[in-house]
């Protein structure tokens, strides 16, 4: 069955924009404000811990998932989050000229989280009712991308440009011009997708309170009785055991002190880093990637591969903790690697959740579920990488991370999956 959109526009017109405003958030809270902080002094192990701990919203968002499915439209959803995620931004930079900056900060960041959370769960529910699963597999890969590009904007771009403001106005001065950037592109995002996502206008329901809850009840059951759940919960949280470790203390490690283990990289050059050289190696991978499935299907040996993808690129990070290289070429090829190879893989986990998880009765917030858990696969091993990386130190943190892709590659050869959205996505 072909589903087709309720709007005559291509998707290629809101799916890059929306995906666009899902991944910038989620990066500023999880790795553009650990630079912040870094060079605000605040010290690694709080940095990851605090960190990954805002990041909660994006795994609990279930909880209020169903409740979207009752109010309003999911565009409506996502175009207002998407401007009030701007405005918050804006009260961050304001919070970095205070007395107790940081717990000011982090609280509204955590305010920003649920916000954010609430935005990615009513996207996906577009997308999900609006493409058929061919279009699904052709355009994970933009969606992908422009969440990545997202992301590597934020780790990449303007981390390069406080780089360069702090060396004329100080360090607070900077970021905070950082952060009301990030809340003007949210707020103009979000009057771009009012007008470019599709219609998706419906009878709205009212219901009561206890109707509502009564529906979370038969999200969270018929959830847990899919078929072979349990392995595709273990594989959603092993998928992405050893990146939660790996993301969160690369620019640490990156930013600290070659005596203290580090590569000693200003902030500018790690800006250049993951802006110029993340971002187009992660775009090439994540729209290659997403191709090769749409063609090939999401079978067991294609998922083996997208796995390795994911996964083994890490051994270039492990390289320069211990060699420490000076040549800042050989560091970019090292990230360049890496992000290719992430791009191709996080494909893969995309498209499991969608065709192995979301199809059912509450495919939206079903399809919630599975990312807040791929979510929460990343922020338990990130919110424990700051003291295990204190502990060990760089170099073998870093072989640490290598041991800790062998559970992803074990649940990837046992996870079953769906036979009829790999046959659909071959044949739609």
């Amino acid at each position: 069955m072909t589903k087709k959109s309720t709007s005559s526009r291509s998707p290629i017109f809101w799916i890059p924009s929306t995906w666009f405003a899902m991944g910038l958030p989620f990066v500023a809270l999880s790795t553009s404000s650990s630079i912040m902080y870094k060079n605000m002094g605040i010290s690694d192990s709080q940095i990851a811990f605090w960190t990954s701990i805002i990041m909660l919203p994006w795994s609990i968002k279930p909880l209020w998932g169903p409740f979207l499915e009752m109010y309003k439209t999911r565009t409506f959803f996502v175009y207002t989050t998407q401007i009030f995620t701007g405005c918050l931004f804006g009260l961050v930079a304001l919070t970095l000229k205070v007395d107790h900056f940081f717990s000011l900060s982090i609280a509204v960041l955590s305010i920003i989280a649920f916000s954010g959370s609430t935005h990615d769960t009513a996207a996906d529910g577009v997308y999900l009712n609006e493409l058929s699963s061919k279009l699904q597999a052709k355009f994970v890969g933009w969606q992908g991308a422009f969440y990545n590009l997202a992301k590597l904007l934020s780790g990449g771009a303007l981390v390069y440009l406080a780089g360069e403001l702090e060396k004329k106005y100080g360090i607070a001065n900077a970021w905070m011009t950082v952060m009301f950037i990030y809340g003007i592109i949210m707020i103009v995002l979000g009057i771009y997708n009012m007008k470019m996502l599709p219609n998706d206008s419906r009878d709205v329901e009212t219901q009561s309170k206890q109707e509502g809850f009564n529906t979370l009840k038969d999200v969270i059951i018929t959830f847990f009785q899919k078929k072979n759940i349990w392995y595709s919960l273990m594989f959603i949280v092993f998928y992405r055991f050893a990146e939660g470790q790996a993301i969160k203390i690369t620019p640490l490690f990156f930013k600290a002190a070659r005596v203290d283990g580090g590569l000693g990289l200003s902030t500018s050059e790690i800006g250049v880093l993951y802006g110029v050289v993340g971002a187009a190696s992660f775009v090439l991978g994540s729209i290659g990637a997403g191709y090769f499935v749409s063609n090939k299907g999401l079978t067991k040996k294609t998922l083996m591969m997208l796995c390795a993808f994911f996964n083994v690129p890490f051994i270039a990070y492990t390289f320069l903790a211990i060699a420490q290289p000076v040549n800042i070429n050989i560091i970019g090829l090292a990230v360049g690697v890496e992000y290719f190879g992430y791009g191709f893989g996080f494909v893969g986990l995309i498209l499991f959740i969608m065709q192995n998880i979301a199809p059912g009765k509450y495919k939206m917030a079903h399809y919630a579920f599975g990312s807040g858990l791929t979510s929460l696969g990343f922020i338990i091993p990130s919110m424990i990488s700051g003291f295990v990386s204190d502990y060990l130190g760089y170099k073998e943190f870093f072989i640490w991370v290598l041991i800790s892709t062998i559970p992803a590659f074990l649940i990837t050869w046992l996870v079953p999956l769906n036979s009829e959205a790999v046959n659909e996505t071959q044949n739609d």
